[in-house]
């Protein structure tokens, strides 16, 4: 079976795009976790000898290759070379001797990086950050941590840009440049500069954690870098290959994901105004909230308050109500009868009355369900049907496949379809009609006359 595994990055604080970063970060490190594990069959992280010093807590690119392709099913090299590249790239692995985070199948030197850098456990840097760590860089005066031109260049910029507090950052780095062992600080130098080469990569590289997986999912060719105020953004890699593996997202999976950022969003304060429309427009409705006549059938004995709502002669307040939309008409008994005779008057009751009839199919006992579910193909949809109803050729489709095995909800995408056909056109006319406004100055004089 094939899967997909989206390689994706993104710094935007939008929940569903937070939540496909969490997912993404969970299999990257899952992987990581699995080749460190010697005992389970990682790689052997070991210490390297060179001239003059050792280099601890190293492996080969090779050796990553070789786990990558025997572990994860993996045929072609170059698929390896690809992945651990990508996994390189989000800095879960970095070279000891090189700036840029790719990697290699050959004898260069890798170092894991500490899960307290990890992209699902850092928050994202700010230059005062970034300034502090170049400060510390030259304090610590040794040919290994001499800045590149480009860090130079940063630390000079950022220099100026926090001039009246660069006082306070160059005491921050001073504090944090204590005396270790040796070989630990050893890793922890390279371990940080490798976070840098993420967040504040050399010039030319890509910076994965400044890619908006919105816009990226948009461009018609999602493989090219698209220059973006001066720094590189880089399209979601996906990378295909067939494995049985645990560790790999399923299409289902990636699916649903492409469905949730494409999801309408809606600011809060949007909701809340919305809320507050819809508080204030039924607020006259609610017992609890408003006093109702004759009394309230809630904290007393008195139900003719009920008995008033189930009448098949409105009140001026239930017949206001059934202008707020088609649901509230549909719900009350009298507002479905008035407005059946509105459409009976266009010659248009088919609508209503199939929609009642699905509304009436769906409440059957089972076993009655088969033979009322021909019954209503037979009188509404049918070839020379009765009251034939109009329905667009997708929703027919789904409709007749549907009665091939015929359940309550059979008629769903029929039933939606002319309930958006009646909101979008008879409604309307039906609040403008005689029928409506008669009734609604009608009611509207007898509650003045009591």
């Amino acid at each position: 079976m094939a899967f997909v595994f989206g390689w994706l990055s993104n710094n935007n604080n939008d929940n569903n795009n937070n939540n496909v970063f969490t997912i993404t970060t969970c299999y990257i490190e899952d992987i990581v976790t699995r080749i460190q594990d010697e005992k389970a069959g990682g790689v052997a992280i070991r210490t390297v000898k060179s001239f003059l010093s050792k280099i601890p807590s190293v492996v080969s690119g090779a050796d990553i290759v070789q786990w990558l392709m025997k572990n994860l099913s993996i045929e072609d090299p170059a698929e390896a070379i690809h992945l651990g590249s990508l996994i390189a790239a989000h800095g879960y692995i970095f070279p000891i001797s090189d700036h840029v985070l790719t990697l290699k199948d050959d004898g260069t030197l890798y170092r894991f990086q500490s899960p307290y850098f990890w992209p699902s456990n850092c928050w994202e840097p700010e230059n005062t950050d970034y300034a502090i760590y170049l400060c510390k860089r030259t304090m610590q005066n040794k040919a290994r941590l001499e800045l590149a031109d480009y860090e130079a260049e940063n630390l000079a910029r950022l220099q100026r840009a926090f001039a009246r507090k660069w006082e306070f950052i160059f005491m921050q780095a001073e504090a944090q440049v204590k005396k270790k062992d040796k070989a630990e600080r050893k890793i922890l130098d390279s371990q940080e500069r490798a976070f840098w080469d993420v967040h504040r990569p050399v010039p030319g590289c890509v910076n994965t954690t400044e890619m908006d997986i919105r816009k990226c999912r948009r461009e018609k060719n999602p493989h090219r870098v698209k220059k973006v105020r001066g720094r590189d953004r880089l399209a979601p890699t996906t990378f295909i290959f067939k494995s049985s593996s645990l560790l790999l997202l399923p299409l289902p999976q990636i699916t649903f994901l492409n469905i949730q950022l494409d999801r309408h969003c809606m600011k809060v304060s949007k909701v809340a105004d919305s809320l507050m429309t819809y508080t204030e427009q039924f607020m006259e409705y609610d017992p609890f909230v408003s006093a109702v006549e004759p009394s309230n059938p809630w904290i007393s004995d008195d139900t003719t308050f009920w008995d008033l709502e189930a009448s098949r002669e409105p009140t001026q307040q239930r017949v206001k109500k059934w202008g707020f939309s088609l649901d509230e008409a549909l719900k009350d008994p009298a507002g479905r009868d008035q407005f059946l005779k509105f459409l009976e008057s266009e010659f248009s009751s088919e609508n209503l009355r199939f929609w009642l009839a699905v509304q009436d199919f769906k409440r059957r006992p089972l076993h009655e369900v088969p033979s009322r579910a021909q019954e209503i193909w037979q009188e509404f949809l049918a070839e020379g049907a009765p009251s034939s109803i109009n329905l667009d050729s997708h929703s027919y489709e789904r409709t007749s496949q549907n009665l091939k095995d015929p359940g309550r909800y059979s008629y769903e995408d029929a039933q939606e379809h002319i309930f958006k056909l009646m909101k979008s056109d008879s409604y309307a006319r039906f609040l403008r009609s005689n029928i409506y406004q008669d009734l609604l100055l009608a009611r509207k004089k007898v509650s003045c006359t009591r």
